[in-house]
């Protein structure tokens, strides 16, 4: 099939569109996804709540949390936009994965200059990461089942 061409006004160049998509994610692949990211918000949530630490480092490690999640969800939209030749902007593109970085790196500071038992410090680290990874896969499964039922595919 011929794909579809999106002229972007921006940068001059030839975005192809697909006109075929057929990988509709499994409804245990779905299921997976959304365990895996409340698994990981729930117990990284709970562990702050359980922490003997200061109202105010609760609240900075909850932040992060929220930032980080938007971040990745904003950088799985921003590849998925490109992929499906919708006009990014090279700025927000990189914005995007500027504040995911920062989030790590704000948790990576946060618990280098905590005063935690190593052992909670990978906890917190592990569950952190599982939730971003879990948001990417929730935002990608979310956005593939949107184009195959705007697009009339099974």
């Amino acid at each position: 099939m011929e794909n579809q061409i999106n002229y972007s006004t921006e940068k001059k160049e030839i975005l192809k569109k697909p006109t075929v998509f057929n990988g509709k994610p499994t409804a245990a692949f779905i299921a997976a996804s959304w365990t895996a990211l409340l698994v990981g918000m729930i117990s990284y949530c709970v562990g702050l709540w359980n922490a003997e630490m200061m109202l105010n480092e609760k609240g900075y490690y909850f932040v992060i949390l929220l930032f980080g999640l938007f971040s990745v969800i904003s950088v799985q939209k921003a590849v998925r936009d490109k992929q499906e030749g919708i006009a990014v902007t090279d700025i927000y593109y990189g914005i995007s994965w500027f504040v995911t970085i920062a989030s790590i790196v704000l948790l990576i500071i946060g618990l280098w200059n905590a005063d935690l038992w190593l052992s909670e410090k990978g906890f917190y680290a592990m569950s952190f990461l599982l939730s971003l990874f879990a948001a990417i896969a929730v935002q990608k499964n979310t956005r593939d089942i949107k184009f195959l039922d705007e697009n009339g595919t099974d």
